[in-house]
This record gives structure tokens, C-alpha cells and sequence, in this order.
């Protein structure tokens, strides 16, 4: 489960990133904890941390069952796939947030691929 293991990892990695942007723009635009409103540039860094968040919940079962019951090496470039989607997300959501789409749509692609394979390897099995 090498390959699954890494794209785990570099998902978690990326949403570590994502954290530290949302540390360092409470800085930049004085959005003091709890709050998460202020400054727009502020919100967008923090719905790009908060939404990768929630696709998580979908993408890291998905991957390990897909992994586990399909194919360790094509979950792990899915996986790796999946993270660099994110990537152009959080790109497109910094700059505007209306051109999210094409990152957006591949990240749920990419798990709905994994969840419906993972669930189909499972139960074949």
C-alpha cells in the first residue's frame, strides 16, 4: 500500500499548507481568531483550507478502498492526481473565485472514481 500511503501524504501536506496560508493571512488582513470573515482575499484562503477539508472526509476513504480492493499504484496516481487538482483549486479560488470550476470538478471526479471503484473492487471480492 506504498503508493496509497503516499498520496495520503502528500494530500496531508498539502492541506497542511493550506493551514499555514490561513495563519499567515489572519496576519496579513487582521482576521483575529474565531472570526473568519474580514477582507475578501482573506475569505477566499480560508474556504480553500476549509473546503479541502471537507472533500477529505470523501477523498481519504476512497483512496484506501480503492487501494485496498482495486489497484495500489493507480490509487496512488489518482491519489497524487486528486492532491495537484486541489493545488489548481486553491490557485484559481486565490485569484477569483468564480474560476474555481475546473479544479473543483476534478477533485470530485477524481474521488467519485475512487469511492465508486473502491466500493465495486469490495464487493466483488
Amino acid at each position: 500500500m506504498r503508493f496509497t500511503v503516499l498520496a495520503t501524504f502528500t494530500a496531508l501536506v498539502a492541506y497542511a499548507w493550506f493551514m499555514i496560508k490561513v495563519a499567515r493571512a489572519r496576519r496579513e488582513f487582521g482576521v483575529e481568531a474565531p472570526r473568519v470573515t474580514g477582507s475578501e482575499a482573506f475569505e477566499r484562503v480560508f474556504r480553500v483550507q476549509q473546503n479541502t477539508v471537507e472533500q477529505l472526509v470523501l477523498f481519504v476513504p476512497a483512496l484506501w478502498l480503492f487501494g485496498a480492493y482495486v489497484s495500489d499504484p493507480v490509487a496512488g496516481i489518482l491519489g497524487l492526481c486528486w492532491t495537484g487538482a486541489r493545488v489548481l483549486y486553491a490557485t484559481e479560488y486565490y485569484a477569483d473565485a468564480k474560476r474555481r470550476g475546473p479544479g473543483a470538478a476534478l477533485t470530485i471526479l477524481i474521488a467519485l472514481v475512487l469511492l465508486v471503484g473502491g466500493t465495486v473492487g469490495a464487493l466483488l471480492r
